[in-house]
């Protein structure tokens, strides 16, 4: 690789799976409490940037974060869905995803409803956030987004087993809106790459194959994998 230092900073109630993936590519991990959270781990990188020991990469407020996808993702989907998309549903995280999409779609066609998910309170879902105004992503434009939901971290684990037992396909916890609506509610599924397509519905689905090797969402301690 190029060699260069990276230092992450991440609650200690994260994932082992998380934890491993990162350590696997050099980097070195600095872990706040679970109480302190991701809130603190952005505090603390400041902080750190601030006494001269790094750069803080920080995706919450760079543009080029809500850019990739305008002229990406958003693209992308527009495209896939023969400009026929009415509804696309995305978590929030840093936001850069749903803002990129969204003003995309928007300009093709006004109409289209832009859902964001966070989650409930007490819920721990790696990758989506309910910030707290304080902490809000500088690029984050609540006009861009037409409605929130609250997804519990029950719904979410119980999603993602179901897809991954019955479709083979392996996505992050965000998949919560699933529980939510009912897949028996959705229709036919149709999977193209990273994009799910229910009937002009678009769901941006997060990778969550880390997560079923490390056991616990299948209920498995080991799992043995024959590759190439």
């Amino acid at each position: 690789m190029k060699g260069y230092r990276m230092t992450l900073i991440m609650p200690d109630n994260a994932t082992d799976e998380r934890k491993w993936a990162m350590t696997a590519y050099g980097a070195e991990l600095i872990e706040v409490t679970q109480a302190q959270g991701m809130e603190g781990a952005r505090d603390l990188a400041k902080q750190m940037q601030a006494q001269g020991l790094g750069t803080v990469l920080d995706q919450f407020n760079n543009l080029d974060n809500p850019l990739a996808h305008f002229e990406g993702t958003g693209p992308e989907i527009w495209r896939d869905t023969q400009g026929q998309v009415t509804h696309f549903i995305s978590s929030m995280g840093t936001t850069g995803t749903i803002m990129g999409v969204s003003a995309y779609l928007k300009t093709q066609s006004p109409e289209i409803q832009i859902i964001g998910l966070q989650p409930k309170d007490g819920a721990s879902i790696p990758g989506i956030r309910r910030w707290p105004q304080a902490y809000m992503p500088g690029i984050f434009d609540a006009a861009k987004v037409d409605s929130i939901l609250d997804i519990s971290q029950q719904d979410a684990e119980n999603a993602m087993r179901r897809l991954a037992k019955e479709e083979g396909i392996f996505c992050g916890r965000l998949l919560g809106l699933l529980g939510r609506l009912g897949l028996g509610r959705l229709g036919r599924l149709f999977f193209l790459r990273r994009l799910l397509l229910c009937q002009r519905l678009g769901l941006l689905l997060g990778g969550g194959l880390r997560l079923l090797l490390g056991g616990r969402l299948l209920g498995r301690r080991r799992l043995l994998l024959g590759l190439g």
